[in-house]
C-alpha cells in the first residue's frame, strides 16, 4: 500500500491542471482571435493569427497530437469565421495554406526535438552511470566508522567533476582520500578517475600512508604524460591536485597526510556538554601533487587521536569559496558550530544540513565543485587492526 505524503495530493492535483492548462492553450488562442475578429471593426484582418495555433501547441505541449488537435481548432475557426462573413473574400484560402504549412513545420520540428531529446536522455543516462561508477555511493558505515559524502558541482547537469572522494575498509583500517583537481566540470574527469582507480589499489596493497600517495602521485604523473602536451584535459600544463589522506585505527588513532588542502574541522564534545569545532591538528602541509617530481619530496604524516563519538569533516575549497550574491564567504566553521551546538548529529544529518546551508547562502549556484566527507566515531571497537606495519621513522611525524 502507497501512502501518500502530506501535501502530495495537493501537488499532484496542481501537475494536472497545469498539464490541462497547456493542452488547452492553443483552443484558447483559436477562441480569442476570433472573438477580436468578430468584435472589431471589419477590416482588422485578424484571421491570419488563426496560422499560430499550430505553433502554440509544438510550444507549450511539446506532444504531436497536440499539434494536430491545435490544427483541426484553427481551421474549424476559420470555418466558423467564413460562415459569419467576417473574412473577406479571397483570404481564407491565404490562411489556410498558412495554417496548414506552420502545422507541418510545427510537427516534423516536434518530431526532431523528440529524436534529440531522446539521444539526450540516452547520453545523460550514461554520464550518470559513468559519473557513479567514478564516485560510488559511499557506505553508510565502515566497521564502526559512520560514514557520509557529498557532491555538488558547479557544472549544471553534472553529477562530478573535478573533486573526488573514496571511504573504504583495508586491512590496515579505515581509509580515506579527499581530493581537489584544478578546475571542475567534464574535462578534470580523467584526473579524477586516475586517482581514484590508484588510491582504490594502494590503499590495500601499502601499509603506510606514504606509500600509499606515492602510488597515487605516480599514477597522477603517468596520466599526465599520456594526456601529452595536446592537453586534451583542458587543464593546461600546470596542473595539479590537493590532496587529503586519512587513516582511522581501532583505537581511534587517526594519520593524516596533507599535499596542500584544507585541514579537516573535528567536532568534539566539550567539558560543559556542547559540542565543540575546531581544526585538525597538526597542519603540515606537503606540496600539491603537480608541483615537484614523483619521489622528491618527503611525505609528513601526521598523528592525532579520534575519541568516541567525534567526527571529522573533511571539505574541499569550494565550500569555503562559496560566495553569497553580496559576496561574503561561506562561514563554514560557524555553521558546523550552530548545527552541533546541542547534539551529535549523525553523519548523513550533518552533511544535508551543511549542503542546505551552502546553497542557501549561495543562491544555489556554486563558483567551484563542493565536496563533502564526514566520518563520526562511534563507542563501540573497530574492526581488528592488522599486524604492525611501521612507517619509516624519518617519514612519520610523533604528535607531542
Amino acid at each position: 500500500m502507497t501512502i501518500d505524503r502530506p501535501g502530495t495530493t495537493t501537488i499532484r492535483t496542481a501537475v494536472r491542471l497545469a498539464h490541462f492548462g497547456l493542452d488547452v492553450l492553443p483552443l484558447v488562442w483559436v477562441l480569442g482571435v476570433c472573438a477580436a475578429e468578430l468584435a472589431l471593426p471589419r477590416g482588422a484582418h485578424l484571421a491570419q493569427l488563426l496560422a499560430a495555433a499550430p505553433a502554440v501547441a509544438c510550444v507549450s505541449t511539446a506532444r504531436r497530437r497536440c499539434v494536430l488537435r491545435a490544427t483541426v481548432c484553427a481551421v474549424a475557426g476559420l470555418g466558423l469565421l467564413i460562415l459569419l462573413g467576417t473574412v473577406t473574400p479571397g483570404a481564407p484560402v491565404g490562411i489556410l495554406l498558412s495554417i496548414l504549412a506552420v502545422s507541418v513545420i510545427s510537427y516534423f520540428s516536434r518530431n526532431r526535438s523528440d529524436r534529440l531529446q531522446n539521444e539526450l536522455d540516452r547520453t545523460r543516462e550514461i554520464a550518470e552511470a559513468a559519473q557513479q561508477a567514478l564516485l560510488r555511493p559511499l557506505p553508510a558505515a565502515v566497521g564502526t566508522v559512520g560514514v557520509a559524502g557529498e557532491y555538488l558541482s558547479a557544472t549544471h547537469g553534472a553529477k562530478v567533476g573535478g573533486d573526488l572522494y573514496e571511504v573504504l575498509g583495508t586491512p590496515y583500517g579505515l581509509r580515506a582520500v579527499l581530493g581537489d583537481v584544478r578546475g571542475h566540470g567534464l574535462p578534470a574527469l580523467g584526473t579524477v578517475a586516475a586517482l581514484l582507480g590508484s588510491f582504490r589499489e594502494a590503499a590495500h596493497d601499502e601499509p603506510g600512508l606514504d606509500g600509499v600517495l606515492r602510488r597515487m602521485e605516480r599514477a597522477f604523473h603517468r596520466h599526465l604524460q599520456t594526456a601529452g602536451s595536446g592537453d586534451p584535459d583542458g587543464l593546461g600544463d600546470e596542473e595539479f591536485v590537493t590532496l587529503l589522506l586519512v587513516e582511522l585505527q581501532e583505537d581511534g588513532a587517526v594519520r593524516t597526510v596533507n599535499c596542500g588542502h584544507p585541514w579537516p574541522l573535528r567536532t568534539a564534545p566539550g567539558p560543559d556538554g556542547t559540542v565543540q569545532v575546531r581544526e585538525l591538528e597538526p597542519p603540515r602541509l606537503s606540496m600539491p601533487l603537480g608541483m615537484a617530481e614523483p619521489g622528491t619530496e618527503q611525505v609528513p604524516v601526521d598523528q592525532d587521536r579520534l575519541a568516541p563519538g567525534e567526527a571529522l569533516l573533511m571539505f574541499t575549497d569550494g565550500a569555503e569559496d562559496a560566495r553569497s550574491p553580496e559576496g561574503e564567504p561561506f562561514p563554514l566553521a560557524a555553521s558546523v558550530a550552530s548545527i552541533v551546538r546541542a547534539r551529535q548529529p549523525e553523519p548523513q544529518e550533518l552533511v544535508a544540513r551543511i549542503r542546505d546551508g551552502l546553497m542557501k547562502h549561495a543562491g544555489g549556484r556554486l563558483p567551484d565543485d563542493v565536496a563533502l566527507l564526514v566520518l563520526r566515531r562511534s563507542g563501540a571497537a573497530l574492526p581488528p587492526a592488522p599486524p604492525e606495519a611501521p612507517e619509516s621513522p624519518s617519514l612519520l611525524a610523533e604528535r607531542p
